[in-house]
């Protein structure tokens, strides 16, 4: 967890926009994203923290099938 890093929702949404992400809409504190990828659409949930959890970056990423420095690398 220690190469994770700490950063608010905001800059999150950014980099998953520039990863091909589109904000679908927002309920409360939480901010819905997709992506199709091939025939399937990718959906997942980041909550409107800052900064978000460690371990809450951990699990949208995984969702999001991207990894910890593919992710550093778009920010």
């Amino acid at each position: 967890m220690s190469n994770v890093p700490s950063v608010p929702y905001t800059k999150i949404i950014r980099t998953l926009q520039r990863n091909g992400w589109t904000v679908v809409r927002q309920r409360g504190s939480h901010i819905r994203l997709q992506k199709r990828v091939g025939d399937e659409v990718l959906k997942l949930t980041v909550p409107a923290h800052r900064p978000v959890k460690q371990s809450t970056l951990v699990h949208v990423l995984k969702q999001a099938r991207i990894d910890i420095e593919q992710f550093k690398e778009l920010l």
